[in-house]
């Protein structure tokens, strides 16, 4: 790749390329900035013009991945309108569907130690995409009696925290955790059980 040329949008998403892959080989904290400069054909002071350090770079990446993850929620979630149940379990199912087409953006955003209020923008964007799982979990609990409705932000937690585990275990072949069961069918059997327990569907469904 040649040195000279880049423009500064070019320069700038060069060095994002070069840094996504470098993740997916190496993980968040096994490379350099020189590295990522040297695979995207520039000098390493040329990294210094847009990123401070290989945090900032890092940041950037998960700044563009929740932009894209955000989008694809509200799709998911507009996708099973008008059923709140149908909306809700797509939510789900989106998130293993980023995982697995993004995984470099999914472990800047998830997996590297990078706080998703390191820059206003980033935490703008994140909170557009828990905004849309929240949304889903109260539309869906608006029916279940006050005393036994959990907090949509709690409802939403659980079932990010369950769709985050079956992507850490099951969806990124991790060594020693394959699965019987395809990583779809354990989400909505898992997100089914918890749904089920809430009385939010009949639990011969």
């Amino acid at each position: 790749m040649a040195k000279r040329g880049y423009h500064h949008g070019d320069l700038r998403r060069a060095l994002v390329d070069a840094a996504l892959n470098l993740i997916e080989e190496k993980g968040p904290t096994g490379f350099t900035l020189s590295e990522a400069a040297k695979l995207a054909g520039v000098t390493p002071a040329a990294v210094y013009r847009h990123f401070e350090g290989r945090d900032d770079l890092i940041a950037e990446i998960a700044r563009q991945g929740f932009e894209t993850f955000a989008d694809l929620m509200e799709y998911a979630y507009d996708t099973g309108q008008p059923s709140s149940l149908a909306s809700f379990e797509a939510t789900g199912h989106a998130y293993l569907a980023f995982a697995r087409r993004h995984p470099g953006h999914y472990v800047a955003m998830f997996e590297s130690g990078i706080s998703i209020n390191r820059t206003p923008e980033l935490a703008q964007v994140a909170q557009r995409a828990f905004g849309v799982l929240e949304k889903a979990a109260a539309e869906l609990s608006k029916n279940i009696p006050p005393d036994r409705r959990p907090p949509p932000q709690m409802f939403s937690a659980h079932v990010w925290a369950l769709s985050h585990g079956v992507v850490e275990l099951f969806a990124r072949g991790a060594p020693g955790t394959k699965s019987p069961f395809p990583p779809e069918d354990l989400l909505e059997a898992g997100i089914g059980i918890y749904l089920r327990g809430l009385g939010l569907i009949d639990r011969d469904e």
